[in-house]
Protein backbone atom coordinates (compact mmCIF):
# COMPACT_ATOMS: atom_id res chain seq x y z
CA UNK A 1 0.00 0.00 0.00
CA UNK A 2 3.11 2.41 0.92
CA UNK A 3 4.92 1.80 -2.20
CA UNK A 4 2.05 2.18 -4.04
CA UNK A 5 1.49 5.97 -2.68
CA UNK A 6 4.49 6.66 -3.26
CA UNK A 7 5.00 5.78 -6.54
CA UNK A 8 1.54 7.79 -7.26
CA UNK A 9 3.18 10.89 -5.84
CA UNK A 10 7.07 10.20 -7.53
CA UNK A 11 4.81 9.90 -11.16
CA UNK A 12 3.87 13.68 -11.30
CA UNK A 13 7.52 14.51 -11.34
CA UNK A 14 7.98 12.36 -14.20
CA UNK A 15 4.76 14.00 -15.82
CA UNK A 16 4.45 17.45 -15.08
CA UNK A 17 7.56 19.59 -15.11
CA UNK A 18 5.73 22.12 -12.58
CA UNK A 19 5.85 19.68 -9.66
CA UNK A 20 8.66 21.26 -7.22
CA UNK A 21 8.38 19.42 -4.34
CA UNK A 22 6.31 15.92 -2.57
CA UNK A 23 4.87 18.38 -0.32
CA UNK A 24 3.51 20.52 -3.00
CA UNK A 25 2.34 17.52 -4.69
CA UNK A 26 0.43 16.18 -1.56
CA UNK A 27 -1.01 19.17 -0.80
CA UNK A 28 -2.21 20.70 -4.14
CA UNK A 29 -2.74 17.79 -6.79
CA UNK A 30 -6.23 17.17 -7.22
CA UNK A 31 -5.31 13.97 -9.60
CA UNK A 32 -3.43 12.89 -7.71
CA UNK A 33 -5.99 13.32 -4.29
CA UNK A 34 -8.59 11.58 -6.39
CA UNK A 35 -6.49 8.37 -6.81
CA UNK A 36 -5.72 8.46 -3.60
CA UNK A 37 -9.12 8.75 -2.12
CA UNK A 38 -10.29 5.96 -5.10
CA UNK A 39 -7.93 3.77 -3.70
CA UNK A 40 -9.92 3.65 -0.58
CA UNK A 41 -13.05 3.85 -1.99
CA UNK A 42 -11.97 0.74 -4.46
CA UNK A 43 -11.23 -1.51 -1.05
CA UNK A 44 -14.54 -0.88 0.31
CA UNK A 45 -16.44 -1.41 -3.10
CA UNK A 46 -14.52 -4.85 -2.98
CA UNK A 47 -15.03 -5.76 -0.01
CA UNK A 48 -19.25 -5.06 -0.62
CA UNK A 49 -19.22 -2.18 1.37
CA UNK A 50 -21.38 -0.56 -1.26
CA UNK A 51 -22.74 2.49 0.18
CA UNK A 52 -19.25 3.64 2.33
CA UNK A 53 -17.20 2.90 -1.03
CA UNK A 54 -20.15 5.09 -3.24
CA UNK A 55 -20.08 8.06 -0.07
CA UNK A 56 -16.03 8.19 -0.01
CA UNK A 57 -16.18 8.80 -3.55
CA UNK A 58 -18.62 11.10 -3.81
CA UNK A 59 -16.45 13.36 -0.76
CA UNK A 60 -13.68 12.59 -3.41
CA UNK A 61 -15.64 14.28 -5.94
CA UNK A 62 -16.66 16.94 -4.06
CA UNK A 63 -13.38 18.48 -3.24
CA UNK A 64 -11.01 17.29 -6.58
CA UNK A 65 -14.01 17.76 -9.08
CA UNK A 66 -12.70 14.33 -10.30
CA UNK A 67 -15.62 11.60 -10.36
CA UNK A 68 -14.25 8.26 -10.15
CA UNK A 69 -16.63 4.99 -9.43
CA UNK A 70 -15.64 3.01 -6.63
CA UNK A 71 -15.59 0.23 -8.86
CA UNK A 72 -13.73 1.38 -11.63
CA UNK A 73 -10.16 -0.21 -11.83
CA UNK A 74 -7.44 1.84 -11.59
CA UNK A 75 -3.77 0.20 -12.34
CA UNK A 76 0.11 1.59 -10.87
CA UNK A 77 1.38 5.09 -11.27
CA UNK A 78 -1.53 6.52 -13.02
CA UNK A 79 -1.80 10.48 -13.39
CA UNK A 80 -4.71 12.96 -13.99
CA UNK A 81 -3.14 15.98 -14.56
CA UNK A 82 -5.39 19.50 -13.51
CA UNK A 83 -8.07 16.86 -13.50
CA UNK A 84 -11.75 19.04 -13.49
CA UNK A 85 -14.53 17.04 -15.23
CA UNK A 86 -12.65 13.89 -15.48
CA UNK A 87 -15.57 10.62 -15.15
CA UNK A 88 -14.15 7.31 -14.96
CA UNK A 89 -17.26 4.87 -14.93
CA UNK A 90 -18.04 2.08 -12.85
CA UNK A 91 -16.54 -0.59 -15.10
CA UNK A 92 -13.64 1.42 -16.50
CA UNK A 93 -10.22 -0.63 -16.42
CA UNK A 94 -7.12 1.21 -16.36
CA UNK A 95 -3.70 -0.20 -16.89
CA UNK A 96 -0.22 0.98 -15.29
CA UNK A 97 1.35 4.20 -16.21
CA UNK A 98 -1.93 5.98 -17.90
CA UNK A 99 -2.19 9.52 -18.04
CA UNK A 100 -5.21 11.91 -18.38
CA UNK A 101 -6.22 15.57 -19.05
CA UNK A 102 -8.87 17.38 -17.32
CA UNK A 103 -12.41 17.13 -18.81
CA UNK A 104 -11.76 13.19 -19.93
CA UNK A 105 -15.08 11.04 -19.86
CA UNK A 106 -14.55 7.42 -19.95
CA UNK A 107 -18.28 6.27 -20.32
CA UNK A 108 -21.05 3.94 -21.24
CA UNK A 109 -23.10 3.88 -24.24
CA UNK A 110 -25.87 1.34 -22.53
CA UNK A 111 -27.47 1.18 -19.90
CA UNK A 112 -27.43 -2.67 -19.48
CA UNK A 113 -25.79 -4.21 -16.90
CA UNK A 114 -22.27 -6.00 -17.33
CA UNK A 115 -18.67 -4.31 -18.77
CA UNK A 116 -19.84 -1.01 -20.64
CA UNK A 117 -17.34 1.51 -19.92
CA UNK A 118 -13.70 1.41 -22.01
CA UNK A 119 -10.51 -0.71 -20.71
CA UNK A 120 -7.41 1.29 -20.80
CA UNK A 121 -4.38 -0.75 -21.54
CA UNK A 122 -0.62 0.49 -20.61
CA UNK A 123 0.96 3.54 -21.23
CA UNK A 124 -2.33 5.05 -22.72
CA UNK A 125 -2.41 9.03 -23.29
CA UNK A 126 -5.95 11.03 -23.38
CA UNK A 127 -5.94 14.35 -24.27
CA UNK A 128 -7.95 17.31 -22.59
CA UNK A 129 -11.85 17.19 -23.30
CA UNK A 130 -12.05 13.71 -24.69
CA UNK A 131 -14.21 11.35 -24.83
CA UNK A 132 -14.11 7.35 -24.43
CA UNK A 133 -17.47 6.01 -24.67
CA UNK A 134 -18.45 1.96 -24.39
CA UNK A 135 -17.06 -0.73 -23.61
CA UNK A 136 -14.02 -0.62 -25.82
CA UNK A 137 -9.85 -1.07 -25.83
CA UNK A 138 -7.60 1.45 -25.93
CA UNK A 139 -4.63 -0.71 -26.77
CA UNK A 140 -1.28 -0.10 -24.76
CA UNK A 141 0.79 2.93 -25.88
CA UNK A 142 -2.38 4.51 -27.86
CA UNK A 143 -2.98 8.24 -27.39
CA UNK A 144 -6.32 10.31 -27.88
CA UNK A 145 -6.42 13.40 -29.05
CA UNK A 146 -7.59 16.69 -27.23
CA UNK A 147 -11.48 16.63 -27.66
CA UNK A 148 -11.47 13.50 -29.69
CA UNK A 149 -14.72 10.81 -29.23
CA UNK A 150 -13.63 7.89 -29.51
CA UNK A 151 -16.49 4.79 -30.34
CA UNK A 152 -14.40 2.02 -31.56
CA UNK A 153 -10.99 0.24 -30.79
CA UNK A 154 -8.03 2.07 -31.08
CA UNK A 155 -4.58 -0.05 -32.19
CA UNK A 156 -1.24 -0.08 -30.06
CA UNK A 157 0.49 2.43 -30.25
CA UNK A 158 -1.61 4.63 -32.67
CA UNK A 159 -2.75 8.20 -32.15
CA UNK A 160 -6.32 9.35 -33.34
CA UNK A 161 -8.11 13.01 -33.07
CA UNK A 162 -11.33 14.10 -34.11
CA UNK A 163 -14.97 13.58 -34.11
CA UNK A 164 -15.48 10.82 -34.55
CA UNK A 165 -11.89 10.21 -34.01
CA UNK A 166 -9.10 8.85 -36.89
CA UNK A 167 -6.18 7.61 -36.57
CA UNK A 168 -3.15 10.31 -37.96
CA UNK A 169 -0.04 9.22 -39.41
CA UNK A 170 2.73 10.05 -36.70
CA UNK A 171 6.38 9.59 -37.06
CA UNK A 172 7.69 9.92 -34.48
CA UNK A 173 8.46 7.48 -31.67
CA UNK A 174 5.29 6.04 -29.96
CA UNK A 175 7.27 5.60 -26.53
CA UNK A 176 7.96 9.70 -26.33
CA UNK A 177 5.06 11.49 -24.14
CA UNK A 178 3.94 14.51 -25.37
CA UNK A 179 1.15 16.71 -23.44
CA UNK A 180 -2.54 16.73 -24.51
CA UNK A 181 -1.46 13.71 -26.80
CA UNK A 182 -0.90 15.84 -29.35
CA UNK A 183 1.63 17.42 -31.61
CA UNK A 184 1.77 19.78 -34.61
CA UNK A 185 2.92 17.52 -37.32
CA UNK A 186 -0.18 15.53 -36.93
CA UNK A 187 -2.82 16.25 -39.05
CA UNK A 188 -6.57 15.16 -38.95
CA UNK A 189 -7.04 12.61 -42.11
CA UNK A 190 -10.38 14.27 -43.15
CA UNK A 191 -8.90 17.88 -43.29
CA UNK A 192 -6.10 16.19 -45.28
CA UNK A 193 -8.40 14.03 -47.55
CA UNK A 194 -10.69 18.05 -48.32
CA UNK A 195 -7.18 19.46 -48.74
CA UNK A 196 -6.10 16.95 -51.48
CA UNK A 197 -9.93 17.66 -53.48
CA UNK A 198 -9.53 21.31 -53.11
CA UNK A 199 -5.91 20.78 -54.75
CA UNK A 200 -7.30 19.07 -57.36
CA UNK A 201 -10.34 21.59 -58.14
CA UNK A 202 -7.64 24.20 -58.31
CA UNK A 203 -5.94 21.94 -61.11
CA UNK A 204 -8.65 21.45 -63.28
CA UNK A 205 -9.99 24.96 -63.09
CA UNK A 206 -5.66 25.99 -64.11
CA UNK A 207 -6.47 23.66 -67.12
CA UNK A 208 -10.38 24.92 -67.99
CA UNK A 209 -8.95 27.90 -67.94
CA UNK A 210 -6.00 27.29 -70.19
CA UNK A 211 -7.99 25.42 -72.65
CA UNK A 212 -10.77 28.78 -72.86
CA UNK A 213 -7.57 30.92 -73.60
CA UNK A 214 -6.53 28.82 -76.21
CA UNK A 215 -9.75 28.49 -77.52
CA UNK A 216 -10.36 32.42 -77.41
CA UNK A 217 -7.08 33.49 -79.05
CA UNK A 218 -7.74 34.58 -82.37
CA UNK A 219 -6.97 32.59 -85.78
CA UNK A 220 -4.37 33.90 -87.46
CA UNK A 221 -5.75 34.21 -91.48
CA UNK A 222 -3.04 32.61 -93.78
CA UNK A 223 -1.90 35.94 -96.11
CA UNK A 224 -1.74 35.33 -99.90
CA UNK A 225 0.97 34.77 -101.99
CA UNK A 226 0.95 37.13 -105.02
Amino acid sequence: MFKRFKEDLSIVFERDPAARSYLEILTTYPGVHAILIHRLSHKLWSIKLFWLGRLLSHIGRFLTGIEIHPGAQIGRRCFIDHGMGVVIGETSIIGDDCTLYHGVTLGGTSWKQGKRHPTLENKVVIGAGAKVLGPITIKAGARIGSNAVVVNDVAKSATVVGIPARAVKDDKKATSFRPYAVGKDEDDPMIKSIQSLINKVAKQERAIEALSEEKNKPKKTPSKSK
